[in-house]
């Protein structure tokens, strides 16, 4: 699917925090001449460190000072300036302004940018972007505002590539109007963000695990979500729902029996004020791919009262507002707003990681996509996990049992993200120095994160690894399999074999074989400061050459969009064409290389969205096409590369050139995990994500968990690891040109 660079996003995140101080509150400071302890106040910088970032007083537009970015030396990458506007405002359109200045700017450019948070527009210059050496210029860019659903606006100017920019005098306007001479948007606050009695902890801090009390509280989560999504008057944000479960929790806990549970729930839900009825909102059957699972309600035993009331707040008329669920314009990913991550909580008390289940389960329960292929009834995993939760007796064990959850959902974009502390801490902050996959079923040296340090390690590609630490590595998989959330067993190896070699200590012992005899090596280890433990993800290679007069080759990891027309000439009239998605894609090249592909608009997938008018179903969305008419296609034949490292937008890619008519997909199974991701956050500030959209074949063929399955399935051999191989590669170019021919 379409994206945003990850590491601009993952680093635009990080500033995403950033607070301007009450001294400078009201001052915005875009001409960099408001200076303290050397740096413009109020500003901040991300990105790589190959750059260096300055205040200069003799380049400058006017006053006394301008910034500049310079690309020192290494792997280019980019470089940001970034300021965080201290209020939202009102307005259609916002547009910012600033002088650019550059020096021999070349492999990318010098921009302005600016974002509007939560994922409401984003423009960073990145087609009109400013190259070469020029002098001072006025840049200007423009985006559409939605100041009801905006959190912050975030401005600033940036260096992709090599070469040197300075930014000076910086305004923005909104619909015209100066910002400085704007007031402040002054965003509804709704009754539930009122609520902040528990906001330091829940009074639940011991929860028996007895039978009869676990089957109180898985029912209890299955109403609480039900009335979270479908009834009327939360939707309007009248409520904070994770509060109102600790208000609810001690009554339904201290209940003597089921009818005095029910009678306890019906006088709760009654409590939350009257609705209107609706009309059946279900499509028609060639539409729907999933409907609400919501038959428990009247198979769960409840009394006459509860369930009759379950079935009228089921009934209810509900709109497409939500204070808890919005489905984002044009794409239809669920976006969970108002979900607190309540970061201060490392280890939540026992309300708080019952809120954490509760929260995930019904996330999943009526938002993700593919919620048909967990092959399991989801509720019974609410039941086995409740014990799971109230046990886990400090971080790392609360942590790791979320882990264990979302991987239950086999989704290889659900995991836990970003920095954890207790993740990192019990997976190792070292690491050793070798690249390890899965060849054979076996873990097998592929290569090294640095080749200097590689070398010191004494092993070599194709090195088998028996056991780490005196452990043997099929007791670590077995041990660590419930700990790798992924779409299926591949995927789960893939991201395994990453962590095998991890340690927190400054040295890991590692058995192996090699030409059929078993070795030993102490070898150190290195913190992700000290090496790019990324690297076999970082394509850095040229995105095409020729492998000969009639093969040609792209490279999707590295592939621009802008490179396509001087690169097509080259590959027009050769016999056959071989696109390696074995990557993640740098750029969004599926429609323009398609056009000159395919001969006519061909389609190639369609999407699941879901609702929240009707939480839990999912309706078909139109196929989608790729390609143009077009004279002269490709008559070549295309072979596509795919293995586990092919995900989301890698697979989104590979359906749409496969719809070639001489296309053939070779390699192995890919991640198996499509659809714009949507993210959020459980009690104690841990990040996660989950497929947001279904991803179909436009005969509604599931892609999800499958992935894209090959035509013919050619896997690497620790044969040919150890001789340097490409047998995928090597395989492409004999479909091409068959031997003998």
């Amino acid at each position: 699917m379409k994206k945003t660079s990850l590491t601009f996003l993952i680093l635009l995140v990080s500033i995403a925090s950033y607070c301007q101080t009450k001294e400078i509150s009201s001052k915005f400071n875009f001409d960099f001449e408001g200076i303290k302890n050397g740096i413009p106040i109020g500003w901040n910088n991300f990105g790589s460190p190959n750059y260096t970032i300055s205040l200069d007083s003799l380049t400058l537009k006017s006053g006394k000072y301008a910034v500049s970015i310079e690309f020192k030396d290494g792997d280019k990458d980019f470089k940001a300036w970034a300021f965080t506007l201290p209020d939202n405002y009102p307005g259609k359109k916002i547009t910012l302004t600033g002088y650019i200045k550059t020096e021999n700017v070349t492999d990318g450019y010098a921009g302005l940018w600016m974002r509007i948070d939560p994922s409401i527009a984003f423009d960073n210059m990145k087609k009109n972007g400013v190259k070469g050496t020029t002098d001072w210029k006025k840049y200007e860019i423009t985006l559409d505002m939605n100041p009801e659903k905006t959190k912050q606006i975030v401005v600033g100017g940036l260096l992709v590539g090599k070469g040197k920019m300075w930014l000076d005098n910086l305004g923005i306007t909104i619909d015209g109007k100066d910002v400085y001479d704007l007031k402040p948007f002054e965003r509804k606050v709704f009754r539930a963000e009122k609520d902040k009695e528990f906001d330091k902890g829940s009074p639940i801090t011991n929860i028996s695990v007895e039978k009869g009390q676990i089957k109180n509280l898985k029912t209890l989560g299955l109403i609480w979500g039900f009335l979270k999504y479908y009834h009327p008057t939360i939707a309007k944000g009248e409520y904070n729902w994770d509060y109102e479960l600790f208000r609810i929790l001690p009554k339904v806990l201290n209940s003597d029996n089921e009818h005095t549970r029910d009678d306890i729930l019906v006088k709760w839900i009654e409590s939350l004020g009257e609705f209107s009825q609706g009309k059946e909102t279900i499509g028609k059957s060639s539409e729907v791919k999933i409907e609400p699972d919501l038959a428990w309600i009247r198979n769960s035993g409840f009394s006459d009262d509860l369930t009759s009331l379950l079935v009228k707040v089921k009934n209810a008329n509900r709109t497409k507002e939500h204070y808890y669920i919005d489905l984002q314009t044009q794409v239809g990913n669920p976006d969970f707003t108002h979900e607190n991550a309540y970061s201060s909580m490392k280890y939540p008390d026992a309300g708080f990681r019952l809120l954490a289940l509760y929260r995930y389960w019904n996330i999943i329960h009526y938002y993700f996509p593919y919620k048909n292929l967990i092959e399991e009834d989801w509720k019974n995993v609410l039941e086995e996990f409740i014990p799971k939760f109230l046990e886990a007796k400090e971080e790392t064990h609360y942590t790791l049992t979320v882990l264990e959850l979302i991987g239950r959902v086999h989704d290889t974009h659900a995991n836990i993200w970003g920095r954890n502390e207790a993740l990192n801490h019990y997976f190792g902050l070292r690491y050793a120095a070798a690249e390890l996959t899965f060849v054979e079923s076996k873990p097998v040296v592929t290569g090294f994160y640095d080749d200097k340090l590689g070398k010191e390690t004494q092993l070599l590609p194709g090195d088998v690894i028996l056991a780490i630490n005196n452990r043997p590595v099929e007791q670590l998989v077995k041990e660590r399999v419930n700990y790798s959330p992924a779409s299926n067993y591949p995927t789960k190896l893939r991201d395994i074999a990453s962590k095998l070699l991890r340690t927190n200590d400054s040295i890991i012992s590692i058995e192996f074989i090699r030409d059929g005899k078993t070795e030993s090596k102490i070898v150190k280890t290195y913190t992700s400061k000290d090496i790019n433990i990324y690297s076999k993800y970082q394509v850095t290679d040229t995105c095409f050459k020729l492998i000969n007069k009639d093969i040609s080759y792209i490279n999707n990891g590295s592939l621009k969009r802008k490179y396509l027309p001087e690169i097509w000439k080259q590959i027009e009239n050769t016999k056959g064409l071989i696109i390696d998605l074995r990557n993640y894609p740098s750029d969004f090249p599926i429609h323009d290389l398609s056009g000159y592909l395919l001969s006519k608009s061909t389609p190639f997938v369609k999407f699941t969205h879901g609702s929240s008018e009707s939480p839990g179903l999912f309706t078909f969305a139109k196929p989608l096409n790729t390609g143009t008419k077009n004279k002269t296609p490709y008559k070549g034949k295309v072979v596509i590369l795919l293995n586990e490292v092919s995900q989301s937008s890698a697979e989104f890619h590979a359906m749409a050139y496969r719809v070639h008519p001489n296309a053939t997909v070779i390699g192995s199974t890919t991640a198996g995990a499509d659809g714009n991701v949507s993210q959020f956050y459980l009690p104690g500030g841990i990040s996660t994500m989950i497929s947001g959209i279904g991803v179909y074949y436009p005969d509604g063929k599931e892609t999800q968990r499958i992935g894209i399955v090959p035509d013919m399935e050619i896997k690497p051999t620790i044969q040919g690891i150890r001789t340097g191989r490409d047998e995928i590669l090597e395989k492409a170019i004999e479909i091409i040109s068959p031997v003998g021919n």
